[in-house]
């Protein structure tokens, strides 16, 4: 599979059914690999009655029940299908909604890993020329801090291991080793953007030319910039990618250079995109994103619900790859909000309040009120809370939502604090207390 010369895989420039033709012999060999190694989906097919050698194409999918985290959670050990001595690195999943999942990977799965890193970051134009400044945790059993490090390796480019947070040792790495691109979570660069002109630092005169944007939305589902990305590029003329990935699926849909979705990488996994009964929706339609692994040794998994709302899109790419692209994730099928008459996903919160730049930090919390309804309080860090910037930021939820939660106002210090509550490997801003 690996390259260094031609990142981009032969089969990603295959036609429509040529991709199709290969996803098909693989899916014929995972559905064999299921029933003899995974008791998880042996029982599965005996309770449902189904012989696995009949799937055997993408559409045969259909046929089968989904899988859902809380299989994950409650026959954990039942999904391994390789024996613990077998097992090189164990995982675990944020737990973005609820409790995290343990997954186990065997040294074929790091390879794997890797090299879904390396065509991704092929993606984003890497190459040995580059040096990568790594914004986020390698240890706390992050699986993506370690994939993006091996898929780094393989294109030979160079590595600095910064870390989360701390504006200062961000830049101080930056001018220490000149790295000319950055993995971030997206909504930490407004805060390097406040500190480098408090400090006077020239951000573009910086050697940063992009970032590869991880966990949060940068683009609107038209792929124009949101609030977020636009506020980025504003201050900072940098090239910014778009990535979508869990650790379920241990495989990235990262966007070329022509800013119109992530590609999908046919040779790691097979994806659909189904509404809320389990069926298929048309390319530019919203639906859930339902994966099945393929190549996976130790976890695989089949037709497996991530609960990310997303449009697909299937014509051809200009950069030269013919894969199904991915927009931006709109929301979580289990994050749905019926707000005062008004069905939102939280990303509509996010966009408000990213526009603002008195806002430093927020975190969006949903509850149940006494009538059984949905109730939103934005906790809000912000050094401002006259009561015309109160007016300002509820006349902003009105205009672009149509309603305006409750806002209440906290130190940003207090809040960026609450945001990485209980050792949390990234910020978790929306909190589901429903």
């Amino acid at each position: 599979m690996f390259d260094k010369y031609n990142p981009i895989p032969e089969i990603e420039k295959s036609s429509k059914e040529e991709i199709r033709a290969f996803q098909n012999a693989e899916l014929q060999k995972l559905m064999k690999y299921l029933h003899e190694h995974s008791k998880f989906y042996r029982e599965l097919f005996a309770r449902e009655g189904i012989d696995y050698r009949e799937i055997k194409t993408v559409e045969d999918l259909q046929k089968l029940p989904v899988t859902t985290k809380d299989d994950l959670q409650a026959h954990n050990r039942d999904f391994q299908c390789v024996p613990d001595r077998e097992i090189i690195d164990y995982v675990t999943t944020s737990g973005t909604l609820g409790d995290p999942v343990t997954f186990a990977m065997t040294d074929h799965d790091l390879e794997r890993l890797a090299y879904n890193e390396y065509i991704s970051f092929a993606c984003a134009r890497t190459t040995a020329d580059d040096v990568y400044q790594l914004m986020l945790t390698l240890d706390k059993r992050f699986l993506a801090g370690i994939a993006y490090y091996m898929g780094l390796r393989r294109h030979g480019a160079g590595i600095v291991r910064v870390g989360p947070g701390s504006p200062q040792l961000q830049f101080d790495s930056i001018k220490r080793f000149h790295p000319t691109a950055l993995v971030t979570v997206p909504s930490f660069l407004p805060r390097l953007i406040d500190f480098a002109e408090g400090e006077n630092i020239d951000l573009n005169n910086t050697s940063i030319k992009k970032a590869v944007c991880i966990g949060e939305p940068i683009r609107n589902t038209d792929f124009t910039l949101n609030t977020l990305g636009q506020r980025i590029k504003e201050k900072w003329d940098i090239e910014l990618y778009s990535t979508y990935a869990s650790t379920e699926m241990g495989t990235a849909f990262t966007e070329c250079e022509m800013g119109r979705g992530g590609h999908h990488h046919p040779e790691l996994i097979i994806v659909e995109f189904l509404d809320e009964n389990n069926m298929p929706v048309q390319a530019g339609e919203a639906g859930e994103v339902v994966i099945t692994t393929l190549g996976v040794e130790a976890m695989p998994l089949l037709r497996f619900k991530t609960g990310d709302i997303c449009h697909h899109y299937d014509e051809p790419c200009s950069c030269g790859r013919n894969t199904i692209r991915l927009g931006p994730v709109i929301g979580r099928r289990q994050q749905m909000i019926k707000f005062k008459g008004t069905s939102l996903y939280p990303p509509a919160f996010y966009d408000v309040l990213n526009d603002l730049e008195e806002v430093k930090n927020y975190i969006v919390e949903l509850r149940t009120n006494k009538l059984g309804t949905d109730e939103v309080t934005v906790i809000v860090g912000s050094l401002r809370r006259d009561d015309k910037f109160i007016k300002q930021l509820k006349d902003a939820f009105r205009v672009k939502l149509r309603v305006a939660p409750e806002i209440v106002f906290e130190d940003p210090k207090i809040v960026q604090q609450r945001l990485f509550e209980n050792e949390s490997r990234k910020p978790v801003v929306f909190r589901d207390l429903r």
